[in-house]
This record gives structure tokens, C-alpha cells and sequence, in this order.
């Protein structure tokens, strides 16, 4: 008889993907997700695209007297140029990056809207530069020079390094807020 009761429960495993299922992201989600992802790879790739034609006859353009410059820039490594010469384990870090990204996305059960912006905007900024990373043998174009002390300066970035640091701002931001409550 026992057996019997067993048998007309759902097992652990079915119950485990009904809740994976229920905890996907409803299409608001969606909304904020997608959108940002292309418009921010598509603004990283312009603007690193746009710069660098416009500087290749200029070279260095000043933008704010001796704070910001726009410069031609190349890193072959990660932030502040961690991990430099090794573009192949760079990338493959980056694809680690994107599964875990969309895995967390999909299956994570946020409902709160500031981690889909801070998720859409953290792929945007490893697409853009893992893009860079493949179609320029490895090296990653950064154009952004700030000084940060007279004679210092912060290591060049780019759009999807912003991208990226704004992400994680926000991921820190959303620790601290109280988790929506679902209906």
C-alpha cells in the first residue's frame, strides 16, 4: 500500500523543474533584458569603431584639459590588463561568463527589475569586448583616457568596460534591496 502512495507523488526531480519552470522571467523582464544588450553592444562597437577612424589621422584628442582624453588604445589582457598574452583563455572565460549570465537570467528567479538591467548591461559588456577579443587577434580596442593625478591615469576603457562597472554597481545596489514579492 505504500508503494501505491509513492507512486502518485510527483518525484523530486519533476518537482525541481516545475519550480525552475515557474521561476522564469515574465516578459517585463524580457523587455529590459534584450534591449539592452543589443543597444549596448551595438553602442560599444560604434563607439569603438567611430573613435578610432576619427583618431587614426588625429591622434590624441583632449576632451577635458588635463583630466579627459580620447586615445588609441589596445589592451591584450583583462582589467588593468590582468591576464595579458593569454587571449584563448580569455575568451573562454568570456563564454563561462555568458552561460553563467543567461543561466542566472533565466533560471535565477529575480524579480527584480535593477538585476535584469544590471545582467543586460554585464552581457553587453563581455559581448562587446569577447567581439573585440575574436576579430582582433586577441586585443581588446579602449579609447577612453582619464587622469586621474597629474602624471596618472587610469588604464584606458571603453564603453562595454563601463558597461561592465556599472553592472556590478548595480548588482551590489540590488544585495541591499529587499527582493520583490511575486503575486
Amino acid at each position: 500500500m505504500k508503494r501505491e502512495e509513492n507512486s502518485t507523488r510527483p518525484s523530486s526531480g519533476r518537482v525541481f523543474l516545475k519550480r525552475r519552470l515557474l521561476a522564469l522571467p515574465d516578459l517585463s523582464a524580457h523587455l529590459v533584458f534584450w534591449p539592452l544588450v543589443v543597444i549596448g553592444i551595438t553602442l560599444d562597437l560604434w563607439s569603438k569603431r567611430a573613435v578610432f577612424d576619427w583618431l587614426e589621422h588625429r591622434g590624441n584628442v583632449s576632451i577635458i584639459d588635463g583630466f579627459l582624453r580620447l586615445v588609441m588604445a589596445v589592451n591584450n589582457g583583462a582589467a588593468f590588463g590582468l591576464f595579458a598574452g593569454h587571449p584563448y583563455w580569455l575568451i573562454a572565460v568570456s563564454v563561462v561568463a555568458l552561460i553563467v549570465i543567461f543561466a542566472v537570467f533565466l533560471f535565477g528567479g529575480a524579480k527584480q527589475r535593477l538585476v535584469h538591467v544590471a545582467l543586460g548591461l554585464f552581457t553587453a559588456g563581455v559581448c562587446g569586448n569577447l567581439y573585440d577579443r575574436i576579430s582582433n587577434d586577441g586585443l581588446v580596442r579602449d579609447f577612453i583616457d582619464v587622469t586621474i593625478w597629474p602624471g596618472r591615469h587610469w588604464p584606458a576603457f571603453n564603453v562595454a568596460d563601463s558597461m561592465l562597472c556599472i553592472a556590478v554597481g548595480l548588482g551590489v545596489i540590488s544585495c541591499f534591496q529587499a527582493p520583490e514579492r511575486s503575486l
